[in-house]
């Protein structure tokens, strides 16, 4: 029917002790500073939310969107926002959240893009770094996991806009047959 099949590469509870592990240490690298949360949308609503919650310390949150030009696969160098940060940043140390850095692209244009608001500082949570498909070097400060190949959807994750809401994360698994 679909031409693929799900598999569990991440559990919820390994997600929730990972969301935990990175508020632990943003919480104590964070402790008396003013923190803005910036999620990439639509991926990493769900992370960004989980990861909220567990923050002991006050925080803005907001939330950019890009768009890339080129095939829905691959990511070229062409990032256009469609919806920008609308807090302003000045003197705040913001942090990036990202649910998957693969290329790096999209992410190192918006952090020069967000360094042009004048934040004291900039860094970035990822929940998952697929260091397999990166061809630009970006700094990340906060890693959940590292994943190998393989095309992963659920907890924010996509495929053709379906599956974000599976709350753990899958590996897509194409059928090896196409019926004719």
């Amino acid at each position: 029917m679909a031409g693929y099949q799900l598999s569990e590469r991440i559990s919820p509870d390994q997600l929730s002790r990972c969301v935990d592990h990175l508020a632990e240490r943003i919480n104590r690298d964070y402790k008396g500073k003013n923190l803005v949360l910036i999620g990439i949308l639509k991926g990493a609503f769900i992370f960004m939310a989980d990861l909220a919650r567990r923050l002991d310390l006050p925080v803005k949150l907001d939330f950019v969107r890009l768009a890339s030009y080129g095939n829905k696969s691959q990511t070229c160098g062409n990032v256009r926002i469609t919806k920008d940060v609308e807090l302003p940043l000045q003197g705040s140390h913001v942090l990036v959240v990202e649910d998957i850095v693969d290329s790096g692209v999209t992410l190192k244009w918006l952090l020069d893009h967000v360094s042009n608001l004048c934040p004291e500082s900039v860094k970035v949570c990822a929940l998952l770094d697929k260091l397999e498909r990166r061809e630009v070097e970006v700094p990340i400060d906060y890693v959940g996991m590292t994943v190998a190949k393989g095309f992963l959807v659920g907890y924010g994750l996509d495929f053709s806009e379906n599956h974000r809401n599976l709350p753990a994360i899958y590996e897509v698994v194409f059928d090896k047959t196409v019926s004719g």
